[in-house]
């Protein structure tokens, strides 16, 4: 081999070791996916308005795009809107969050203990299938219907998931895997810190998105009981003075929230993840 043959042989190593600079495409990639996304909402609701608009619907029981959005702005004007999604994100997040350390400790105790899982899985198992609206009457008795009753509803709704998530994760690792790890003398902290840990971490995080998805879920059955606020309410008051258009716009303000909380909680937790060499398809 010539030394002009290894002086380029080196500058190509040199060239593909270095760092990508970004290219308009990879910048411009959010864009994509983001059009992409709402493409299909876009389309229903402009073919809907178009179908109301040339009286081929009524849209009396179904109002089309432009009146959810008049009323939107009209609540959002007046302030009551963001009072409504305030009082719901906080009951959101604060079940979320008891319900994410409840379940992560019974899950973990559950997964890394045999005689946990006997004693408390049989039994976790048969109250998941329990409907949330069940509660409700259990809860107002205990708790009344102040926001106790609320949070502790939307923890049960986020609790079952993320226990599911870490028992499963802890109990699909690799026992070949943690037997490595042992033969390296690793102390047990060790043992978690650089095995377990990243081994449940990716399932883990997608329990958290299933059990936030569900919080959303279980705060409507919580604002039935006798809120005066929230999102909830917008919905049984809509029901009860005959409101389509306040109802679906309360709808779409949950489908909003739930998917930037859901993209938030993702994107926190991405960092996490560099690590994983995971599946991606190209198209």
């Amino acid at each position: 081999m010539s030394v002009m043959d290894a002086t380029q042989q080196r500058d190509a190593a040199h060239e593909a070791a270095s760092p990508v600079p970004p290219t308009p495409a990879a910048s411009s990639r959010f864009g994509a996916r983001f059009a992409l996304g709402i493409l299909l909402p876009v389309l229903l609701a402009l073919g809907w308005e178009i179908a109301v608009a040339t009286g081929f619907a009524q849209g009396r029981l179904m109002p089309p795009p432009s009146r959810l959005f008049k009323t939107l702005y009209d609540l959002a004007v007046t302030g009551e809107l963001w009072r409504h999604i305030l009082a719901t994100l906080a009951r959101v997040l604060a079940g979320f969050a008891l319900g994410t350390i409840v379940g992560t400790l019974v899950g973990a105790l559950a997964g890394a203990s045999r005689l946990a899982k006997d004693i408390v899985d049989p039994t976790l198992q048969g109250l998941r299938s329990v409907p949330s609206i069940a509660w409700v009457p259990l809860f107002i008795l205990w708790l009344g219907i102040f926001e106790e009753s609320k949070i502790a509803l939307i923890a049960v709704g986020c609790f079952f998931p993320v226990y599911l998530g870490v028992f499963g994760a802890i109990a699909s690792v690799d026992r070949k895997t943690v037997e490595v790890g042992r033969m390296f003398r690793l102390s047990q902290f060790q043992l978690v810190r650089r095995i377990l840990l990243p081994a449940i971490l990716p399932a883990y995080i997608l329990a958290l998105r299933q059990g936030l998805g569900l919080g959303w879920m279980f705060v409507v059955a919580a604002e039935f009981m006798g809120a005066s606020e929230g999102l909830g309410y917008l919905l049984v008051d809509g029901q009860q003075l005959g409101k389509p258009d306040q109802i679906l716009a309360a709808i779409l303000t949950f489908a909003i929230l739930g998917k930037i909380t859901d993209g938030l909680l993702a994107a926190a937790s991405a960092p996490l993840l560099t690590w994983q060499d995971a599946f991606a398809p190209k198209n």
